[in-house]
């Protein structure tokens, strides 16, 4: 096995939010291709990482590097270019509903000026035609379901290239056939080398999804392997999240 380095690197790092410290002192390596699923309940901090490897929260104590560049060294300029290399998919899909689903799709494409309008209807209708959505180009976000939603926040983020995805929590919410369609959707970017990381409380989806698993629980990460290593662990936190019935029965 060839062992890429490191696209993502959190050093010690705490986070601080809603006036508390939300995670405290973790590392987390994410390599080149890697799908890294973060799991855990609810409400424990796991978007909030999200948010710092983006940029967008700057840790209380510790080192953020992404592409090899640490961000307490970044002006806003470097930072901006490095992000531009990440793509966010929020958990609700986070559309302009103003926009039609071509307007949104090119959003960062127009914002950052990366190609000529050619090139920019051409890419909107590649990235449209990956998520099966290619008659959506004129549709507002009102007039589509919430699985239409969630593909195409992932066109959009899909469009300028990155070479880092973030999803947050991308199966919430969704029927099973909108469930299955987005689980495909980042199979087939896993598929493609990707460097994928997903935070979400969906075991069996992490199970599916994930080269690598951590595990956060109460601020701290407490596993870190594959999703076998992970069915096997026998710490009682971890037990009590993957399978709560039989760790109540049993206590």
């Amino acid at each position: 096995m060839v062992v890429t380095n490191p696209l993502i690197e959190l050093r010690g790092v705490t986070l601080y939010y809603g006036g508390n410290d939300v995670v405290r002192d973790i590392d987390l390596v994410v390599r080149a291709g890697e799908t890294k699923v973060i799991l855990g309940p609810s409400g424990v901090g796991k978007s909030t990482i999200l948010k710092a490897i983006l940029g967008l929260l700057k840790p209380k104590s510790g080192e953020i590097r992404v592409h090899a560049k640490t961000f307490s060294n970044l002006s806003g300029p470097e930072l901006i270019q490095v992000r531009l290399r990440m793509a966010m998919v929020f958990q609700q899909g986070a559309l302009f509903d103003s926009m039609t689903v071509g307007e949104n799709v090119s959003y960062r494409l127009r914002e950052h000026q990366m190609l000529p309008e050619t090139g920019i209807q051409t890419r909107v209708t590649d990235v449209l035609k990956f998520v099966g959505l290619e008659g959506a180009f004129k549709l507002r976000p009102a007039q589509l379901s919430g699985g239409m939603k969630k593909r195409v926040a992932i066109a959009r983020a899909l469009a300028p290239a990155p070479d880092i995805f973030l999803f947050d929590e991308p199966t919430v919410g969704l029927d099973p056939i909108n469930y299955y369609n987005i689980e495909q959707l980042i199979l087939k970017l896993k598929a493609q080398k990707f460097t994928i990381v997903i935070v979400t409380h969906d075991v069996e989806s992490a199970m599916r999804l994930a080269d690598s698993i951590v595990m956060l629980h109460e601020g701290k990460f407490i596993f870190e392997g594959t999703p076998e290593e992970l069915k096997q662990n026998t710490d009682k936190r971890v037990r009590g999240f993957l399978d709560p019935s039989t760790y109540l029965t049993a206590n």
